[in-house]
């Protein structure tokens, strides 16, 4: 008989994988990454304008410091969930991440200089490493092999749109009153529902994890699943060695270095036009919004259709929205290139983590998914800082075509380096068994 794996339940009874069995916690994991992703919403519209108008920058480049602080330090706090999870439980480190992230509205309100917004994001950048690296971990860990995909798509769905709503939110609420404190308010309020919920009512899911694993080996994997691998050898197999890996986080980072540059110049570039506050907000919430509405369809598309060119063909889509936004003028336009951006990116967002899940084995693939995170997020630092650098060199609009054309050069990379992920239609081994089946 099996010894039963830690984080089982009630009784002693063996974790059953699949969303109809683990439903609740599926859900109330979904609402937590919710306020996860209402935390950074807060900031999509409002503090870009912030630092214009209430601090006196004028150099791109520092104003986009606090997106690259945040995406530098995510990017690390990523890393660390994911092996941290696998050693001390994936609840803990859900826990410690709200509690770093509740100071962050509380400096933004009171900050004397943009010093203090930039150690805010740092804080948030800690935050949302921690805290959205565990919540998609966990999901991954209840569903098992079969909706990874629909999984994901939920996941980010929960996410993105609490993004939106809170970057909607808290533009109408600055243009009602100011810029702060007033929209920061609400993050109080995300940043302790988020607590509370996890504190008392999210359950441990490594046991889930293990049983995925055991199962695994009972299918005739024992040979190739022997034993964890060292933490460098994951690194040098998401980030390099496995097609498909490398792919997936290439991806994930350009992904992200584009929407980095969303974030931190979308807003200033409205802004140029004369848009006041209220449009400019209703721009950077639908772009996440059609994003996270979309995922509902796209990760459960991937379970049936396969990854691979879902991903390549949603950065195209993505390539080609930002050169609607940066060819066209009015908001009629560019709402319309916000929601091509969208689109393109929920194509792409939860199928990427599928991949990763696809490919890694259920001991390691907490920390693959940690190392995929840390390219994909630190895509938003680099985003920011050649956003910001070209942009005081060459202006706005050339810097924003520069990233539009990265986008599309790494769907190009997808089309020609990743192998199918999805199980039942892979035509390559990954690297990690394709090297014990040569021994």
């Amino acid at each position: 008989m099996t010894e039963t794996p830690q984080g089982t339940g009630s009784a002693g009874r063996m974790p059953q994988l699949g969303l109809r069995a683990n439903w609740r916690q599926f859900a109330l994991l979904v609402l937590v990454n919710a306020f996860v992703g209402a935390m950074v919403g807060l900031e999509r519209a409002v503090v870009p304008l912030l630092a214009e108008q209430d601090f006196g920058l004028a150099s791109r480049s520092v104003i986009l410091s606090f997106i690259v602080s945040f995406g530098a330090v995510k990017a690390i706090a990523n890393l660390f969930a994911g092996r941290a999870s696998e050693r001390i439980g994936r609840k803990a480190i859900l826990v410690a991440g709200w509690l770093i992230g509740l100071p962050v509205p509380f400096l933004i309100m009171w900050a004397p200089s943009w010093n203090w917004v930039v150690f805010a994001n740092v804080l948030l950048g800690i935050n949302q490493g921690l805290c959205w690296s565990t919540t998609v971990i966990m999901k991954i860990d209840l569903v098992g092999p079969a909706r990874r995909g629909l999984a994901m798509g939920l996941n980010e769905f929960a996410g993105y749109l609490a993004v939106s709503l809170a970057a909607l939110a808290s533009g109408y609420v600055a243009a009602t009153y100011a810029l702060r404190p007033q929209p920061f308010y609400l993050g109080i309020v995300f940043a302790l529902a988020g607590l509370i919920l996890s504190l008392f009512l999210v359950r441990e899911t490594r046991g889930h994890a293990r049983q995925e694993a055991l199962l695994a080996d009972a299918r005739g994997l024992q040979q190739v699943t022997a034993g964890q691998p060292s933490f460098a050898r994951v690194l040098l197999l998401v980030s390099w060695k496995d097609r498909a890996l490398f792919a997936v986080s290439q991806a994930g980072l350009v992904n992200n270095l584009n929407d980095g540059m969303a974030w931190g110049l979308f807003p200033l570039f409205f802004a140029t036009a004369g848009l006041p506050i209220n449009e400019i907000a209703l721009l950077a919430a639908i772009y996440p919004g059609v994003w996270g509405v979309s995922q509902l369809a796209t990760g459960m598309l991937s379970d049936w259709l396969g990854r691979k060119w879902m991903i390549a063909t949603g950065m195209w889509v993505q390539a080609a929205a930002i050169f609607v936004i940066v060819s066209t003028r009015g908001f009629g336009p560019w709402a319309a290139g916000a929601v091509l951006l969208g689109l393109g990116t929920a194509l792409v967002y939860p199928t990427l983590l599928a991949s990763v899940g696809d490919v890694a084995h259920p001991d390691w693939r907490a920390s693959a998914v940690g190392v995929y995170r840390l390219w994909r997020d630190g895509g938003y630092a680099l985003g920011a800082l050649l956003a910001g650098v070209l942009a005081d060199l060459f202006g706005i609009t050339p810097a924003i075509a520069a990233v539009g054309g990265l986008t599309f050069l790494s769907g190009i990379v997808v089309a020609f380096a990743m192998y199918e992920t999805l199980p039942g239609r892979r035509t390559h081994y990954p690297a990690w068994q394709a090297d014990v089946k040569s021994v």
